[in-house]
C-alpha cells in the first residue's frame, strides 16, 4: 500500500492548480482510490482497497468556513487556482470563504466534488487526464 511520504513526494511536484492532473497521475501508480480534504485545517484522508486508509495531521491554523456556499464566487477562484494564480494555501482560503468545507477526489469515477458543511455538493467536475 501507499505511505504518506510517497504522497508527500508526489504532491511537493505541485507548484499550483495547473499541476494536478500529474499529481493524480502519480497517486493511482501508487493505488490512491480518492481522498477528502478537509479545507477547514488541511487534513486530508486517502483511501486505497480493502479499506485501506492513511491521514495527514492538520496544515495550518483553522480556517472559518461560510455557513452559506457562494457557488458562483468558488467557481471564480477555482479557475483562478486552476489557471496557476493562487497557491494551495490560498485555494483553501477562498474556499473557506465559499462556504466549501472539504473537496472529494474520487479517482476511481475522476470527479472532485466540493462539499459544504453538510455534506452537499456545490461543484462537481470531471479530473482531466
Amino acid at each position: 500500500m501507499f505511505t504518506l511520504l510517497q504522497i508527500q513526494t508526489a504532491h511537493d511536484k505541485v507548484q499550483s492548480g495547473a499541476d494536478f492532473s500529474i499529481y493524480i497521475q502519480d497517486l493511482i501508480q501508487m493505488g490512491v482510490k480518492g481522498y477528502d480534504t478537509i479545507v477547514a485545517d488541511g487534513r486530508v484522508v486517502y483511501y486505497g482497497d480493502n479499506d485501506y486508509t492513511t491521514s495527514t495531521g492538520t496544515k495550518y491554523e483553522t480556517l472559518p468556513t461560510a455557513t452559506l456556499p457562494n457557488k458562483e464566487r468558488f467557481i471564480e477562484f477555482l479557475v483562478m487556482h486552476q489557471d496557476g494564480q493562487t497557491n494551495y494555501y490560498t485555494f483553501c482560503q477562498h474556499a473557506a470563504q465559499c462556504g466549501i468545507a472539504k473537496w472529494r477526489i474520487d479517482i476511481v469515477e475522476m470527479t472532485c466534488t466540493y462539499l459544504d458543511a453538510a455534506s452537499n455538493p456545490i461543484v462537481i467536475e470531471k479530473i482531466p487526464v
